[in-house]
């Protein structure tokens, strides 16, 4: 890394890609990338020192000076992209996000948090727990931090933490010496056919714990047993650090596991107690994860990233927690067609919890074929249940309904993985 001068990243903008970019900023590299659309946080990285295109062609690789050392790449870039395709004709090397993250973090001692939820929460309070303790780590993480507002955080110890995601098997380009893992379920069902082909990823990702290290995770989850069965590792069970009285300003069960988790991996880096239970009981959360966003006709509003059945479950548990009074209002909006066909039914069970649904169309996060559930689709099985639901083609017109609809009685959570936080913002405006 340190012969490398000039960086630029296709797709710039992305949570990932934007810390990466954020870390070679402070190493003092040249950083430029393209994204298609402008927003905050590419208008911040630019304040930072980075050169952005707000087009995806050849000549943002070919016209560059100084030349381009590394260009790296989001796994939703198609393999003929016009810069990839300059990058490969000019021989420069071209690297995906955790390829590039690996280079870096490898280097360090590594601590990754991976699991099909709570990911990024939990990151964000080994960071919090970390810092608290003078233990001055670096880290990248899924989301912006709501202490810093920012996603990346520069450390100068032998410390860095990482968000590890299991999708295509990407987290496999990490060395890990603490793994954790929240939990393991079926998702990303575009490219694992079943639970079994993701448990044989993350038991690929737990072989590479040194014996030395450790693995923090929940040890008698049925789908994490024969990932960890066997090991040299030292395995902690993060069940035994659950404390049920922390004070934690995030409601829900899920967020108390992903305290325990981080408290259970600084207790195996010999944190004092004190300094974890500060950190947990002042950690401030993090954007998109259960995020209050301000009030709609006195009807406080949350942006939420849950876009899996069990997340939205959790969201919805942690929503009646905080407000067992209000009547619940969930917007929410699909992610990918994919997933939307495969866990059709286990999205209409969990929406049922909710007071009253407002759907919006499924947000298309990469190209599919062959898959035919729609938003509709889950609105009328809704209905079919006696569930209040509404359907809309756009966002804006989703926002508009929900306005004239909430009062003091009532408390929204707006849900996805894709650009529904709009409608949070619409509301609050």
């Amino acid at each position: 890394m340190e012969n490398l001068t000039k960086i630029h990243f296709v797709g710039i903008g992305g949570i990932g890609m934007s810390g990466l970019a954020r870390l070679f900023l402070h190493e003092k590299k040249t950083v430029s990338g393209s994204d298609l659309a402008k927003t905050e946080n590419t208008h911040k990285l630019e304040t930072e020192g980075a050169k952005i295109f707000y087009t995806q062609e050849a000549s943002n690789i070919q016209g560059s000076d100084p030349c381009i050392d590394l260009v790296v790449y989001t796994e939703a870039m198609s393999h003929d992209h016009p810069e990839l395709e300059a990058a490969r004709a000019l021989g420069i090397k071209t690297v995906n996000y955790f390829e590039a993250l690996g280079m870096v973090a490898n280097e360090y001692y590594l601590i990754a948090v991976s699991g099909t939820h709570g990911k990024t929460t939990t990151t964000a309070m080994l960071i919090d727990i970390l810092e608290e303790a003078s233990f001055d780590p670096s880290a990248i993480v899924g989301s912006l931090r709501s202490k810093t507002g920012s996603n990346f955080r520069a450390g100068k110890s032998k410390y860095f933490i990482v968000e590890a995601c299991e999708y295509r098997r990407d987290f496999l380009t990490l060395k890990p010496d603490v793994l954790v893992i929240t939990n393991i379920e079926h998702e990303h069902v575009d490219y694992y056919k079943d639970l079994e082909s993701v448990q044989k990823a993350f038991r690929e990702f737990a072989l590479m714990v040194p014996e030395n290290g450790a693995i923090i995770t929940n040890t008698t989850e049925p789908a994490i047993i024969p990932v960890i069965a066997g090991l040299s590792c030292t395995i902690v069970d993060y069940r035994k650090s659950l404390d049920l009285g922390l004070r934690l300003r995030q409601p829900g069960l899920h967020n108390r596991l992903n305290a325990a988790a981080a408290a259970a991996t600084s207790e195996f880096l010999k944190i004092e107690k004190g300094f974890v239970t500060s950190a947990l009981e002042n950690f401030a959360g993090t954007a998109r994860r259960f995020e209050y966003k301000g009030d709609c006709n006195t009807a406080p509003v949350y942006d939420d990233y849950a876009h899996h059945p069990t997340e939205i479950a959790a969201s919805i548990a942690g929503a009646r927690e905080l407000y067992p009074k209000k009547k619940l209002t969930v917007v929410f909006q699909p992610h990918t067609y994919s997933r939307t066909e495969e866990l059709f039914e286990d999205f209409v069970t969990v929406l049922t919890k909710a007071d009253r649904v407002v759907l919006v169309p499924v947000y298309a996060a990469r190209k599919e074929e062959g898959f035919t559930k729609t938003s509709e689709e889950i609105a009328q099985a809704l209905k079919e249940q006696g569930v209040a639901v509404a359907y809309f083609m756009t966002l804006k017109a989703a926002s508009l309904s929900v306005k004239e609809s909430v009062s003091i009685d009532d408390v929204v959570v707006v849900m996805g993985a894709g650009d529904v936080s709009q409608v949070a913002n619409l509301l609050t405006q």
